[in-house]
């Protein structure tokens, strides 16, 4: 649809003592291998494997989590309750041979609870620091938008700095780090409306959908075939920590060339009233555009679509492939455009129709 004319389980602390983090070998500066593609194709079809075996449909999703893991970002998944939200989560952290901690957002949840605290030995009369369980690779944060805004400014700190700060002292996150937040858009009772600063951390917003007939049948019948809802993980296809740096470094050395930058800057600059070809009567239906956050983002998701694709460069498709997915939360809609059902994601594909494509 064209909007416009072209012109126009907390109580529980995790280890004190981290993991030890993996050693990076690879020159960042040094261009991608055919070894090092190949790789990668690998690595990430052995995540694909471990989704086929747990979760039904829902490739965009899928894709979106894989990507969002390689170009070292956080990810945000919104949907009614029942579309295995909180399953795929889980499959990816099961792909991976880290740390994996779930939260459960509640309104009484307090940052202590996420991030940790200190308690006092007795029997050595000192304090001693307890972690929370926002100190893990991957850290699913379930309905984040039920949480209290003290505990998500804790949540930004460590997504944003990727540490936390524990009576006074700073304690690094491992990495890895991948926050993986779910929300459900139906209810009211007892949710925080996330801040606009938040949403903006979170390099990737998905929305599922409700999966097709064909698919639902399936997804029963791999339910009854197999004997359990949760589904096991298998060992063999875990990734290390030390693939997924290797995967994020790779994603890094991808080229990017100056005309897929401005093609990048352009898409955010139009959704802010600018751009090389500025839309008539934006400002009506957009009181916010995106940030250069978003620029960024789009970038870091088009390295990691072009490496995951076989290529050691980005080309436009990288860029817009997934742009609904980076933007669609960056966009803010003023008033007039809510009450006329106008969505972020009409917005974005005016905006991409709108700037030409190098």
């Amino acid at each position: 649809m064209v909007l416009f004319s072209p012109h126009s389980n907390l109580g529980a602390a995790i280890p004190q003592q981290m993991p030890a983090q993996p050693a990076i070998t690879h020159d960042s500066s040094s261009p991608l291998t055919r070894d090092d593609i190949q790789r990668a194709h690998l690595l990430t079809d052995r995540i694909r494997s471990q989704f086929s075996s747990a979760v039904v449909g829902q490739e965009q999703l899928r894709e979106s989590l894989i990507l969002c893991l390689v170009a070292s970002g956080h990810i945000l998944i919104e949907s009614v309750p029942g579309l295995a939200k909180t399953t795929a989560a889980q499959t990816l952290s099961s792909s991976v041979s880290g740390s994996f901690k779930r939260v459960q957002c509640t309104p009484d949840l307090m940052p202590s609870d996420l991030v940790g605290t200190q308690v006092f030995d007795f029997s050595r009369q000192q304090f001693t620091t307890q972690l929370g369980p926002i100190h893990a690779n991957i850290v699913l944060l379930d309905e984040v938008n039920r949480s209290n805004a003290k505990t998500q400014s804790a949540m930004l700190e460590a997504m944003a700095e990727g540490a936390t700060t524990i009576g006074g002292q700073r304690i690094p996150l491992p990495q890895p780090f991948m926050v993986i937040a779910t929300e459900n858009p139906i209810e009211e009772d007892g949710t925080y409306t996330l801040p606009e600063a938040q949403m903006d951390r979170f390099m990737m917003k998905t929305v599922m959908t409700y999966p097709s007939s064909d698919q639902e049948t399936q997804m029963l019948q791999l339910l009854t075939s197999r004997g359990t809802d949760m589904p096991s993980a298998s060992s063999e296809d875990q990734i290390s920590l030390q693939d997924v740096e290797f995967l994020r470094l790779a994603a890094r050395r991808v080229h990017v060339a100056d005309a897929i930058m401005r093609y990048a800057v352009d898409i955010t600059a139009t959704s802010r009233g600018s751009g090389s070809r500025p839309i008539q009567g934006l400002s009506s239906k957009v009181r916010l555009g995106a940030s250069p956050r978003a620029s960024i983002a789009l970038i870091r998701i088009g390295q990691a679509h072009a490496l995951l694709h076989g290529r050691d460069y980005v080309v436009p498709e990288d860029v817009k492939s997934f742009a609904h997915e980076v933007l669609r939360h960056r966009i803010l809609l003023t008033f007039e455009a809510l009450a006329d059902a106008v969505t972020s994601d009409q917005i974005i594909e005016t905006i991409l129709s709108t700037v030409p494509t190098p």
